[in-house]
């Protein structure tokens, strides 16, 4: 291990303090979208800004999409750029992190305020500390040791912090891209700290497309003791759901092991309808599917054979009634994200992570794909190599949340051999 690298690992640890201080102060702000009926991230990202004020970045920029329902109309992203030893010509590495957090939930459940942050038994707890404010610390603190040490690392580092990723990254990472595509250079390189396993081992190239799709059945509602003069919905939604759950598991069974499951996945989720009494045969009925398909699949495809069995079922319960041919069968899509082209697990990117992880813990880290998504996807899509790595315990969006103070401290060192290697 080189002796810069030596001296900035010292450095990080010797910053341990500043980094919990950093993190409560953060928690302390509510970054709720106004999707969850928060005002969104103004307020933190005028902390973040306070905070780094002072601090030696090359540049730092303030972009705003415009959102009339969030404070001063507006949810900020943050660059902070610090530059590598070739300056403005040095290659460049980009670290995103998330200004948003999720509401609290029910607030029973917690044994602390969520928004008081506690720091306990090597741990701060409260919403947003490991998602993602333990990985947006890490990254501060990783630069400000190579600040502190007048370091100048082999690769420009560009610290990102974004609105809008718990509900879509419409006025975050998505909104950038498409507004301020000269931003981004093919051969960045793009660390996204939002997901990862308890040893740190795990590096992200690859998610599954997401589809969510509602099926909604109408026939005629009527007392279940008389069945003939009605349609019952429930019945035919019964049938569907049972037939397509099959359907799609048989026909789009191709297995990859690069993910966790191997396998698309096709998940009944929701299910409703308006009877409120046994003896009420309903007339509407709804089923939702959550579906996580492989990325060589169309869900394109699916989502046509998903209609055209529909079709098939509404055939075999027709029946005129009042002069109305029923049962209707709509097929809404409630969230489509078709996956990018993986990460090439060979890249430069992952290259550097596993060098990392193997130089500073001793491990060797594994390549997968996962079910979820991350706005990783945003950057694939642009043929951007990006990946998604961090030590958590997995406590997000869970009541009494928290960050483990050593998992901050020691991803800091890694993001920082990143930046030096």
């Amino acid at each position: 291990m080189g002796d810069t690298l030596v001296k900035v690992l010292k450095e990080i640890e010797d910053l341990r303090d500043g980094m919990v201080k950093t993190l409560v102060e953060l928690i302390k702000i509510p970054a709720i979208s106004p999707d969850y009926g928060g005002e969104g991230e103004y307020d933190k990202a005028q902390k973040l800004l306070e905070i780094i004020r002072d601090w030696p970045f090359d540049r730092v920029e303030v972009y705003e999409a415009p959102d009339g329902r969030a404070k001063n109309g507006v949810r900020p992203s943050i660059l902070a750029y610090y530059y590598g030893e070739k300056g403005k010509e040095s290659e460049r590495l980009w670290i995103l992190t998330h200004l948003d957090v999720v509401p609290p939930g029910d607030l029973s459940k917690w044994k602390s305020d969520p928004f008081n942050p506690l720091v306990k038994d090597g741990k701060v707890y409260g919403r947003g500390a490991e998602d993602n404010g333990q990985s947006l610390v890490a990254s501060l603190y990783a630069v400000k040791a190579l600040m502190n040490l007048g370091i100048r690392p082999k690769r420009t580092v560009i610290l990102t912090f974004v609105s809008d990723e718990e509900t879509g990254s419409h006025y975050g990472v998505e909104w950038l891209i498409k507004n301020h595509p000269e931003l981004f250079r093919k051969d960045d390189l793009v660390l996204v700290p939002d997901g990862g396993n308890e040893e740190g081992t795990f590096i992200e190239v690859a998610e599954k497309s997401i589809l969510w799709f509602r099926l909604r059945v109408k026939g005629k509602q009527v007392h279940a003791s008389m069945p003939e003069k009605g349609l019952n919905a429930h019945r035919i939604a019964l049938d569907l759901t049972y037939h397509l759950d099959r359907l799609l598991h048989e026909k789009y069974s191709r297995r990859d092991e690069l993910f966790e499951p191997p396998e698309s996945t096709f998940e009944p989720t929701m299910a409703k309808n308006p009877a409120d009494s046994p003896n009420i045969a309903p007339g509407e009925h709804e089923v939702v599917f959550d579906c996580r398909i492989l990325p060589d699949y169309s869900l394109d495809e699916i989502l046509n054979e998903v209609r055209t069995f529909s079709e098939e079922v509404r055939g075999a319960y027709l029946k005129e009634i009042d002069g109305k041919i029923l049962p209707e069968i709509d097929v809404d899509v409630l969230q489509r994200l078709d996956a990018p082209k993986p990460t090439d697990p060979d890249s430069e990117i992952v290259r550097l992570l596993k060098e990392a992880i193997k130089k500073l813990r001793g491990r060797e880290a594994k390549v997968g794909g996962i079910g979820g998504g991350t706005f990783a996807a945003f950057f694939r899509k642009l043929g951007m190599p990006a990946v998604v790595w961090a030590t958590l315990d997995e406590t997000a969006h869970q009541p009494n949340e928290y960050a483990k103070i050593e998992n901050m401290v020691e991803d800091a060192k890694v993001m920082a051999a990143l930046a030096l290697l």
